[in-house]
């Protein structure tokens, strides 16, 4: 051990002095700028580069107090590295100039003065107060180098099977920031952290955080009627590798992230997953008119997808598009996903727009992206979940044909659109809820795992809050200062006879009543289930389906809605709690024991499937056998327990008569849930002999969902 220790020292000396400083060549496999002993090593790439110095400030200055130039012999290749002796972390911050041709034609932005952030940055000044930037000139940003001495102790990552998974979405800012959720740091990490407590008592097993990668919320920022609209969502990221500092509610000076690291930790041993909606189709520099912060002064022609002419592919809708394919930015995004696994402990990503990770330099669609075979095939991704939003702004379309490698799940926008218009009583759409809710056998076979690849929502940031989708005919976006023209016209909502807010008590017990069903066959369908922070306890966004850019009221959630919608919070407790009682929803089971098949759809009249666009009423029956004592695995034995749900649906606004399927000897249907009751204790059963015991004859209410159990 004495010798590896005398070798590193010896290995480590400087062998040159620039202004002042000891150097030597540095560690060329590790990018960005990491602490060693005695020194930092920095290392940073560019294809096209003839030229490249590394800036040092004092914190939160603009001028940097010396300038060291990369000896020519440290460049090996297209990487240059250097180590740098004598620095102390907490003493500097940095960045880069790098030199090279200029000719926006083809692609080269090179320019020997401008201050570029490194992309490997872990943590990036300048946006460290929400909506405050420090005073420096245009769009610079520095780097911190990050000490990483967070103590995770024994904990291991946690990895909840997806079949078993709640996934609630919410926005880190939004979910505490009104002075209604009663934190002490809030719109903050540690304000989620005093949260925890209703996050458990809700039963989610799974936090998806909207993005949280250092962004620029005030880019495109701008006043309306006496408003200040921001970037608010964050989908225009600044720095990959970095958490968004202003969502930190202390000063983390080379120890950012560790708020984030103490919060994930906590919600691990609690049950807790975390996702991560990571934005890797584009970055906060836009089109050709946006700003040069870091790709594009390094490697324009390699980070961005351009046109011959050099301009930029807009398949985002947000001004550019990374070049996912080419394999230095391959390198950065796998490099970027292993980090957060590896030092925040994140279950899963939710990747924004994912199709765009299927284009090709070209644009182009390709059949098997290597970009995304090998984040499904990569050791240290193994056990995480990878998310795909199979679409993207260029009319690439994949929900159902997703490359998957029997690894990637996909938000499950058929389900969203075919249960919205089924469950607010449109015709013809009864055939295609029954698939949905069955697991959209139809969309998810072949090379992918069956309902595990299907995550259902009827929420979600993008759109009308769970509570707007049964209060508002159409979108009121007047707010966002486009005269109402952005986000979907194609809603598929309904006002339940009144738009917006009202005092109608009918109308009002009704958005209750579609709210709870809308719950309850989100929790009994198959797949994994997520829905948006808020949506229990009827949070509104007043009608608003794109508040990107309102970091105010509209997006706040407001918890003073919780104790007036106590029933709704209950409902949405204990549906999740349903869910994960019955294996047969999820379909962990064994075969049933009495021959049900795992999944069956119904009309009226028991085991005739023959659901039509007609149909005013469906049901579906989930079978299977858990064992009571467990023995040889996968083996039925007379001790096994069955677990049988049958969901019934009435989308019509009528009375409804169903039968249910005969059960053996000894078993019986009791109702467990039905929506047309209002009192809570009446809505939901918690004790199976509290449940009414249904022979088979059952006379639906309108606009209702009832779940039976057979025990």
């Amino acid at each position: 051990m004495k010798r590896l220790v005398s070798e590193a020292k010896y290995h480590l000396i400087p062998l040159n002095e620039i202004g002042g400083y000891q150097v030597r060549p540095g560690i060329y496999e590790i990018n960005g700028a990491t602490a060693i002993p005695g020194g930092v090593n920095f290392t940073i790439h560019s294809n096209q580069a003839t030229g490249c110095e590394l800036l040092l400030f004092h914190r939160e200055e603009n001028e940097p107090y010396t300038v060291i130039p990369f000896p020519e012999n440290y460049r090996i290749g297209n990487v240059y590295s250097m180590i740098v002796f004598g620095l102390q972390i907490q003493e500097f911050e940095y960045a880069y100039r790098i030199d090279g041709p200029y000719c926006p034609k083809q692609g080269l932005l090179f320019d020997k003065n401008r201050i570029l952030l490194d992309p490997y940055a872990k943590a990036v000044t300048g946006q460290s107060i929400w909506g405050e930037k420090r005073k420096s000139a245009g769009n610079q940003y520095h780097a911190r180098v990050v000490r990483d001495d967070f103590d995770w102790e024994d904990a291991k990552p946690l990895l909840t099977p997806l079949e078993d998974t709640v996934i609630y979405e919410m926005h880190v800012r939004g979910f505490t920031k009104d002075a209604s959720s009663g934190v002490k740091c809030p719109g903050t990490f540690a304000g989620i952290y005093e949260k925890i407590p209703y996050l458990k008592e809700l039963g989610v097993t799974a936090i998806e955080f909207m993005p949280i990668f250092e962004f620029d919320e005030l880019r495109d920022a701008r006043e309306y009627q006496g408003n200040r609209l921001l970037n608010y969502w964050g989908y225009n990221t600044v720095s990959f590798f970095a958490p968004n500092t202003s969502y930190a509610a202390g000063i983390e000076y080379n120890q950012e992230g560790n708020e984030l690291k103490h919060l994930i930790k906590t919600l691990h041993e609690n049950g807790m997953e975390v996702y991560l909606d990571v934005v890797f189709n584009h970055t906060a520099e836009g089109n050709e008119n946006g700003p040069v912060i870091s790709f594009k002064g390094l490697d324009n022609q390699i980070y961005y997808m351009l046109t011959p002419e050099g301009y930029y592919y807009n398949f985002s809708g947000c001004g550019n598009t990374l070049n996912c394919n080419h394999p230095i930015v391959q390198q950065m995004i796998l490099e970027c996903l292993r980090y957060w696994v590896i030092h925040y402990r994140v279950s899963g990503f939710r990747f924004d727009l994912a199709s765009i990770l299927g284009r090709n330099e070209d644009g182009s669609p390709m059949n098997q992206p290597p970009l995304l075979r090998n984040l499904a095939e990569d050791p240290i991704l193994k056990d995480v979940k990878l998310i795909a939003e199979a679409w993207d702004a260029g009319g690439l379309y994949q929900v159902g044909n997703f490359p998957a490698w029997n690894r990637w799940a996909e938000w499950n926008g058929k389900y969203r659109d075919e249960l919205r218009s089924f469950l607010k009583g449109d015709y013809w759409f009864a055939p295609e809820a029954a698939k949905r809710i069955s697991g959209s056998p139809d969309l998810y076979g072949g090379q992918y795992r069956g309902y595990n690849s299907s995550i259902n929502f009827l929420t979600c940031h993008d759109g009308f809050t769970l509570y707007d989708l049964y209060s508002y005919n159409e979108k009121h976006n007047e707010t966002n200062g486009w005269d109402n023209t952005d986000g979907t016209n194609d809603n598929r909502s309904w006002n339940c006879g009144a738009e917006g807010e009202t005092d109608d008590e009918q109308v009002l017990a009704l958005r209750k009543r579609l709210i709870k069903n809308a719950c309850a066959v989100l929790m009994c369908s198959r797949g994994t289930p997520m829905f948006l922070a808020g949506d229990e306890f009827c949070n509104t966004q007043f009608g608003n389906n794109n508040p990107y850019c309102q970091d105010n009221e509209i997006s706040w959630l407001d918890w003073s809605l919780l104790e007036k919608n106590r029933d709704i919070f209950e409902f949405f407790r204990y549906m999740i709690s349903f869910r994960k009682n019955h294996a047969a929803i999820r379909g962990e089971c064994m075969a049933s024991g009495i021959g049900f098949p795992a999944v069956s759809v119904h009309t009226n009249e028991p085991w005739n499937s023959a659901v039509t666009g007609e149909s005013r009423f469906i049901g579906v029956m989930f079978a299977g056998s858990e064992p009571e004592n467990p023995g040889i695995p996968g083996v039925v034995q007379e001790t096994d327990r069955e677990d049988l749900v049958y969901l019934a649906v009435n989308v019509y606004w009528e009375d409804q008569t169903f039968y249910l399927p005969k059960l053996p000897n000894g078993y019986h249907w009791r109702m467990s849930v039905n929506t047309a009751l209002e009192k809570p204790e009446e809505c939901c059963k918690k004790r199976i002999y509290d449940m009414p015991v249904i022979e088979s004859e059952f006379v639906m209410r309108p606009r209702s969902v009832a779940v039976f159990i057979g025990v």
